[in-house]
């Protein structure tokens, strides 16, 4: 295999991969947020509920990875077509959700497919960054997908509103077909980078780097409190004597800041304004500090207070994340390298609920946002070594 031709960015050639991360992220929040609020009418039980919930997250868990190296190997555009045109079929399978087994079925599909778009999407902007602007075009990046993650649910519960499950998946099989298009369009097609073949002892240094394995944590943990936020700000919101209306204000707020933050950091990080290290952990300290707000004083202010907080730490420690990532990993495993940082993601997606949920059960819900705020400052006390110049 030959050696691939310098990266160059096409006026616009991006912005198709902020709508594919777009795509992900709503796709898999719209219909979870969906399914819980008519899991009566579908004849789901709380077991059926759970078990359909984790299936979208197990397939990516599983499959993120390999998709990842398979960018690698062939090239990431294939990938990313191929799997949103995949997302957009099985998304039609959902037109039959009132039936568990279709709903399923249709869930296991869109995250096998997400699974070859996603970490395909972000090595590709880092191929394009090039080691020059990856803060810039990773702020974007994650800007897309933390709008997502954030109004999915209200997006989702809008359209099943108005047409049901069937309106929604075929919204979401018409957005990520027409995104598919825009990829194979406006994407230029980057040439696989000659393959090093690794053992399985280089593989294993390779995943218990530090410059991997700190940026990833901070991923998941952030990606972990966003997670918890989204389902227990509301909450808190509504038992404080605020109405739906407040609720959803909440979330909005969280979105608006690391919307806006996400961008802007991006851009400071490549004027060198601002460290990889000092970033990410000053993000994960703000974010605790947020959550950690709420689970000493909850009140009707100080939700939002901490929505604020936690959009803008999490809109910090994101970009500077993957930037720190594609700067320092070379290009013929850049693939493999993002599926895996992706991978991280998921599991604090699905671990931060979790912790909050189980520990409120057993001991109110500020025990559990106050085991979660200490959680994500452990996480910044890793350190980097130092700022690593990028890889070949």
């Amino acid at each position: 295999m030959r050696a691939a031709s310098p990266a160059r960015i096409i006026p616009g050639s991006t912005r198709p991969l902020y709508a594919a991360g777009f795509v992900t992220a709503f796709g898999a929040h719209s219909i979870a947020a969906g399914m819980g609020a008519q899991s009566e009418n579908i004849g789901l039980t709380l077991l059926n509920l759970g078990m359909l919930l984790a299936v979208y997250d197990l397939a990516e868990v599983f499959l993120k990875p390999v998709f990842g190296a398979l960018s690698d190997r062939i090239g990431a555009k294939p990938v990313i077509v191929g799997g949103l045109l995949a997302f957009a079929g099985f998304s039609l399978i959902g037109l039959w959700a009132a039936d568990p087994l279709m709903l399923g079925l249709t869930r296991l599909g869109q995250g096998a497919a997400a699974s070859a778009f996603s970490p395909a999407s972000s090595a590709t902007v880092a191929r394009l960054a090039g080691g020059k602007n990856s803060g810039k075009y990773f702020g974007r990046y994650g800007s897309w997908k933390s709008l997502g993650y954030v109004i999915g649910p209200l997006l989702g519960a809008g359209l099943i509103h108005v047409g049901g499950f069937a309106l929604l998946f075929t919204a979401l099989s018409v957005l990520a077909a027409a995104t598919a298009g825009w990829v194979l369009l406006r994407l230029p097609r980057l040439e696989p980078v000659e393959r090093v073949r690794y053992t399985v002892l280089d593989l294993a240094q390779q995943i218990t780097e530090r410059r991997f394995l700190v940026p990833t944590m901070v991923l998941a943990a952030s990606t972990g409190a966003l997670g918890a936020a989204i389902g227990f700000l509301p909450a808190l919101a509504t038992r404080h004597g605020l109405d739906t209306l407040a609720g959803t204000a909440v979330v909005s707020v969280l979105a608006i800041a690391s919307v806006i933050t996400q961008p802007w950091v991006g851009k400071r990080r490549d004027l060198q304004g601002i460290s990889d290290a000092a970033g990410m952990r000053a993000g994960l300290l703000l974010t605790a500090a947020g959550i950690g707000t709420v689970a000493v004083a909850p009140g009707s202010i100080t939700v939002f207070i901490a929505a604020l907080l936690i959009g803008a730490g999490v809109g910090m420690a994101t970009p500077l994340a993957f930037a720190h990532l594609a700067d320092t990993t070379p290009h013929d495993r850049m693939g493999r390298t993002m599926g895996s940082a992706e991978l991280g993601r998921e599991l604090g997606d699905a671990g931060g609920p979790l912790i909050v949920g189980g520990l409120a059960t057993l001991a109110g819900l500020p025990l559990g946002l106050g085991a979660l705020a200490l959680l994500i400052s452990a996480a910044s006390a890793p350190r980097l070594r130092r700022d690593l110049p990028p890889q070949p």
